[in-house]
């Protein structure tokens, strides 16, 4: 019997949509009926409560993929609202694929946890956000998702415990990540999904790897090793204008993923029998006999 859990694959759109409410609906449909992802992500950030006014007017370190005179501009331009929101949530329902978003703030937390979906994203960058954390670890009755990228040990240490303080731990899920766009092999540090199973595999509800590098033979390793939620980010074009569209696949790669994740998980068997069925005709063919 297949003791590995079923692999849930999350398509990270994020702001790959480019702001276009067409092309994320058009993203969502290809990522459920070509990729056959399990849930589709996006993120959702209040600007002006997660920026300080320096960051927000600043220009975009890399203007080649702005979409705005400064950063804050930058970021409003690829913002949906939380109406914007209900109807992307409405649309992955009507493609049968789950609605999830990662939230940078309060003000998100509170717009997304409104439309009541299946689990709730946690960035690396706020996974010390206590505040918000305790407001949906009160508020919200999903699941929280937290990715580990650049973040220590006595941190992720610090996170199950406020987890486990507010009797929400069994609904957290964490990822192993590294923070990198794209992350090279060596740093993608994959042998820290077993350190983290050991250490919380029996805490929280799973664990999962959110992936920022090239290619899909990584993936397949991080479920193997014991992650069964696998999120990469995903894109219709990988030349598209911004920052996340270099470390994201293509719907050919995503599907392939998919694929993939699901074949390894009915190969992750012991043989039942010595000599099984379809070895038997073989055996009886070849087998050598004095």
């Amino acid at each position: 019997m297949n003791k590995y859990q079923p692999p849930f694959t999350i398509a990270e759109i994020g702001g790959n949509h480019k702001g276009d409410m067409e092309i994320a609906k058009e993203m969502i449909k290809v990522a459920s009926i070509f990729c056959k992802v399990d849930a589709i992500k996006f993120q959702k950030r209040h600007n002006i409560e997660l920026l300080t006014q320096e960051q927000y007017e600043a220009p975009h370190p890399n203007p080649v993929n702005s979409y705005g005179d400064t950063y804050g501009a930058h970021r409003e331009f690829l913002e949906f609202d939380v109406d914007q929101h209900a109807e992307l949530k409405s649309y992955c329902e009507e493609m049968g694929v789950i609605y999830a978003t990662s939230v940078w703030d309060v003000t998100s937390a509170k717009e997304i946890a409104t439309l009541e979906p299946d689990f709730i994203k946690i960035p690396s960058a706020c996974n010390n956000h206590f505040e918000m954390l305790g407001w949906l670890c009160e508020n919200y009755n999903g699941e929280i998702h937290a990715s580990t990228g650049m973040t220590t040990r006595d941190e992720i240490k610090t996170i199950v415990e406020f987890f486990e303080g507010k009797n929400r731990a069994k609904d957290l899920v964490l990822y192993n990540c590294t923070s990198g766009y794209p992350v090279p092999f060596p740093d993608v540090c994959l042998l820290d999904i077993t350190t983290l199973t050991k250490e919380y595999g029996d805490r929280v509800k799973s664990i999962g790897f959110s992936g920022h590098h090239l290619g899909i033979a990584v993936d397949v390793a991080a479920y193997t090793l014991g992650a069964h939620i696998v999120e990469r980010h995903y894109t219709l074009d990988r030349t598209w204008k911004g920052t996340d569209h270099s470390a994201s696949l293509e719907p050919a790669g995503m599907r392939k993923l998919a694929r993939d994740l699901r074949a390894v998980h009915q190969a992750l068997t012991h043989k039942e029998t010595d000599i099984l069925p379809i070895e038997q005709v073989q055996r009886d063919k070849l087998k050598y006999r004095k």
